[in-house]
């Protein structure tokens, strides 16, 4: 039940929503979202979230961002508004589409997850929801954009998560969400998505980027007064209608320039890009922009490798915008982005959310085009979701580039794509029937590489057909999927025969032909489907050689406790390792100690080296011991992602005197005793044991990487503090993870 006070924020709540709606609504949108509001209320009327607040607030703020940031229709206010009450409640899809329309039952089919807990090592809950999510972009794209409401929402209000919870979110965001926002062109809540995610798997990083932000605000602020003060002026002289916004850099991409370049927070030098929106009308956009571009290069010198020209040429996204970087009177490099208002609108709303909903014919068929080319990249998905979740992942981090038919129509591809990529870009059947390609008029093999600007023509026959080696030319989804769909097709075509044979086989060691015999034969040979066992028999690939080997060795494996192969007598089959894990966690859900006397078998990650000292995590994957890894290791990120309900708190034993390896990279000034200075330090100060050193000298500049033993994160930071002494190191820091 809800107190007095809590009905009077729902009450508050609803009517900020209504503030940023209603100028969009007739009385009629205006009673059915009073309706899903009514529904809303009462349904979760007995739910509360992790920080004790009613659950209805959240639907609330959902419905809120869709209207005041996506500025979304009448349906997705609705939609939002009762996102969760199918999954989380009694009602049912059916009174959904009694209660208000079929539209509004799939758009909330879309967005409920799926029930249950896949946990066969082959599936993820996360990557089938996440499919399932995305195919119905196919059917209304809305699905998409309130569930990237819904997204934005939990991690505003992450802090009320465990810290399992959190890394299994904010992984799953950084990993998936934000560039999906990105591909939509949803920027702000991109960024926004970004940088919640850094804060949780990175939380000191992310405070100690803000705070920097924060104490040198009133310097970046004069510089940038005094750098746009001739912009305004010769803007006003020209009589050009025009606004100035200055946009900081977010947190996170900040964060990346320092990774990239390996460089602190001092030395990223566009920390910050002046937005020039200009009034103009359609038909003169592209001019003015240029006739801007031209007034601000009379005043600063640009950086010509530095120009990027989206007006020309828009974005997948449908961003438009013109960039160039320039040197000031000061001796520093300004990012500038020229744009007009309505480049404006899209690239702070979205291309989706500006178009989607209105009236204008040639907007219409922008909106359309836009929604083909995501649909095509995800047709004919393969139905391995974790498969169809790599392709995707692959698709949404891609760069672009643009090339060309022999007729001169422009397709654009991801940064690698291949000629062979190119061919099913065009269609399905150029792609399957394709030898080679022609690329500026020279011979090329279909794993050719394409740059910008190419143009490709595709050489077909009718007797070719899609390889297995095929998918390592392909990098897109779209060719990827279609290749695959083509070989199943083909692999079908031998399935009696193959069949056949394996019967044959069986007879022949006078064993019954039997689907749990046909199981462990396939699994035995590391083999995925049945139809592909049928194929590799059919082709002579597999045959009695390795049947018998199959019988021989389950004959001599205790683990099924029987002596005749393939026995009809069904073993007691042990619990898995993970299985065992989930059970025990699930029941003591204490942290996992890790140290030298523990129970559980665990493996340290090489992939960033944790150690005691270092905030982890550990994830159960079948068959294997529970791998340890650094909170913030990509990979670790990368697979949280996609297995999030496989994540062990993990916490360091501080009793057990054990040393962990770890590794420092440091730059310097080559003097003799310096390398002496160095390990000096390390053998006799700290007493630690070296395991490799490597150092690159050229012209009297050190590069070095040391990998040695610590007892934990602050025995290596006190290394590293002392190590800073010697005047000859210029920078010197612990390797981030891979």
């Amino acid at each position: 039940m809800y107190s007095k006070e809590e009905r009077q924020e729902i009450t508050r709540r609803y009517r900020d929503l209504l503030k940023v709606w209603k100028n969009r609504s007739t009385p009629e949108e205006a009673k059915m979202v009073r309706q899903a509001f009514n529904l809303a209320v009462e349904a979760h009327i007995d739910m509360r979230r992790k920080s004790g607040e009613p659950f209805v607030y959240h639907p609330l703020e959902v419905a809120t961002i869709c209207a005041h940031d996506l500025r979304l229709d009448t349906t997705s206010i609705i939609c939002a508004l009762m996102h969760d009450v199918v999954e989380d409640t009694d009602y049912t899809l059916e009174d959904i589409e009694r209660l208000f329309n079929p539209r509004v039952a799939m758009i909330i089919g879309g967005l409920t997850k799926i029930k249950g807990i896949f946990d066969d090592g082959t599936r993820s809950i996360q990557a089938e929801y996440f499919k399932r999510m995305i195919l119905a972009l196919a059917e209304d794209m809305r699905v998409i954009l309130i569930k990237l409401a819904d997204r934005l929402h939990n991690m505003r209000t992450l802090e009320h998560m465990s810290r399992e919870g959190q890394l299994k979110i904010a992984s799953e965001t950084l990993i998936m969400y934000a560039p999906l926002a990105y591909r939509m062109g949803l920027y702000n809540i991109k960024t926004e998505l970004e940088d919640l995610s850094l804060k949780f798997t990175e939380p000191e990083v992310y405070h100690h980027i803000k705070e920097q932000l924060e104490s040198t605000s009133s310097d970046r602020d004069s510089f940038i007064n005094r750098f746009i003060y001739p912009i305004k002026d010769v803007l006003s002289k020209f009589e050009i209608p025009y606004i100035i916004h200055v946009r900081t850099k977010s947190v996170f991409s900040i964060w990346q320039k320092m990774q990239k370049k390996n460089i602190p927070f001092e030395d990223v030098y566009d920390i910050f890009a002046v937005r020039i929106i200009i009034d103009s009308v359609f038909e003169n956009e592209k001019l003015d922009c240029w006739k801007v571009y031209s007034l601000i290069t009379d005043i600063y010198k640009p950086k010509h490798d530095r120009v990027r020209d989206w007006i020309s040429i828009p974005k997948a996204t449908g961003y438009e915008s013109l960039h160039l970087t320039v040197m000031s009177s000061e001796g520093k490099w300004v990012e500038i982005q020229i744009r007009t208002q309505r480049m404006h609108e899209i690239a702070e709303s979205g291309f989706a959310a500006h178009h989607q909903y209105k009236n204008s014919q040639d907007e219409g068929k922008a909106i359309e085009t836009w929604l083909t080319r995501i649909r095509e990249q995800f047709q004919n998905p393969d139905n391995n979701a974790l498969s169809f979740l790599d392709n995707f992942k692959l698709d949404l981090y891609s760069e672009e580039i643009y090339t060309f038919t022999p007729k001169g129509d422009m397709r654009k591809l991801p940064v690698g794509a291949t000629a062979l990529d190119f061919a099913y870009n065009v269609h399905t059947e150029i792609g399957n029937h394709s030898i080679g390609a022609k690329v500026n008029l020279t011979l090329v093999p279909l794993n050719h590489v394409l740059k910008s600007g190419d143009q490709v023509e595709i050489i077909i026959s009718k007797i070719q057909k899609p390889q297995k080696i095929w998918l390592e030319y392909a990098i897109t989804a779209r060719a990827q999927n279609y290749i695959l769909e083509a070989l199943k097709a083909e692999k079908k075509l031998h399935y009696k025969e193959g069949r056949e044979k394996l019967q044959e086989l069986f007879r022949e060691i006078g064993m019954e032909y039997n689907k749990q015999h046909v199981k462990k034969f396939q699994e035995y040979n590391n083999i995925a489907s049945t139809i592909d066992l049928y194929y590799e028999i059919a082709m002579g690939t597999i045959g009695i050689k390795e049947l018998k080997n199959c019988c021989h060795k389950i004959e001599r494996n205790p683990w099924f406790n029987v002596l005749i192969p393939f026995s009809k007598t069904k073993p007691a089959i042990p619990k898995t390792l993970d299985e065992s894990i989930t059970e025990r966690i699930k029941n003591k859900p204490e942290e996992m100690l890790l140290g030298e006397k523990v129970d559980i078998e665990y493996q340290i990650a090489l992939c960033c080296n944790p150690i005691p000292g270092d905030d982890v995590i550990g994830l159960i994957m079948p068959q294997k011991p529970i791998m340890i890894h650094r909170s913030n290791c990509k990979i670790a990120i990368d697979l949280m992602s996609s297995f999030g309900k496989r994540i062990v708190k993990a916490k360091w034993n501080k009793k057990d005197p054990i040393l962990f390896l770890a590794g420092i990279q440091f730059t310097g000034i080559d003097k003799i005793g310096f390398i002496y200075q160095l390990t000096d330090i390390i053998s006799n100060k700290y007493k630690l044991k070296i395991r490799s050193f490597h150092l690159d000298s050229s012209n009297e500049v050190s590069i070095g990487k040391i990998m040695l033993y610590v007892h934990d994160t602050k025995n290596l930071n006190d290394l590293i503090n002392d190590l800073k002494k010697i005047k000859e190191i210029k920078k010197i820091n612990r390797m981030n993870p891979v």
